[in-house]
């Protein structure tokens, strides 16, 4: 019931998540993002300990095998899924096999998206094709959920979504939630260009930062 993509844009580091569903507060459990570390989504039956475990994991561990470790210590992980990058774009990617149809994954560099209860194919290969047009990390994850959206998306439509990006600091540089919606891919959009300009995007950029070791 769930689409998610997760994708690192390796000119400026940042990680980043960007997820859509039929429920309420998607972005409560499903995406997971920690600066220099990695950017995850958890969904289907979500189970948010697989991403607390798989996040702890790496960077010893690369974004597949931090996954499959996590999926390891779950009873039930035929009824996951999960898409992971790491910091260096390495991926790791899982559908359990009770995930109900349409369910799947697809991956591209340093891209990857999922999504299960979707009208098809057709959403991912969407997603994925749209995060390669113009603009900057967060411009492209949304405009990939749109894009799955106009494919088909949720076979049941959506009520909430969420985006999130992190760059080189423990907040994130964004971090937008639509909990719920008859259109969540609108007001997503509203979100974004209200806190991108105007007396928000000002305020925003004179929160402390600290630099490496501060």
């Amino acid at each position: 019931m769930t689409f998610s993509i997760v994708a690192r844009d390796s000119q400026t580091g940042e990680l980043g998540v960007a997820t859509a569903t039929a429920g309420p507060a998607v972005g409560a459990l499903v995406p997971h993002v920690r600066a220099g570390r990695a950017a995850m989504a958890t969904q289907a039956m979500t189970n948010p300990y697989l991403a607390v475990d798989t996040l702890a994991a790496i960077p010893a561990a690369d974004a597949e095998h931090a996954l499959q470790g996590a999926l390891a210590r779950d009873p039930e992980s035929d009824r996951r899924q999960a898409i992971v990058i790491d910091a260096q774009g390495r991926i790791g990617a899982w559908t359990g096999t009770r995930c109900e149809d349409y369910a799947g994954h697809a991956m591209d560099e340093d891209v990857a998206v999922a999504g299960n209860i979707i009208a098809g194919r057709a959403v991912l290969d969407a997603m994925l094709g749209a995060f390669r047009g113009p603009g900057d990390l967060a411009e492209r994850l949304f405009a990939a959920l749109q894009a799955g959206n106009l494919a088909g998306g949720d076979r049941r439509t959506i009520t909430s979504a969420a985006l999130k990006v992190v760059r080189n600091q423990a907040y994130p540089e964004v971090d937008l939630r639509v909990d719920w919606s008859t259109d969540p891919i609108a007001d997503l959009s509203d979100l974004i260009g209200r806190t991108r300009q105007g007396s928000y995007a000002e305020f925003f950029s004179a929160v402390l930062r600290r630099g490496a070791g501060s």
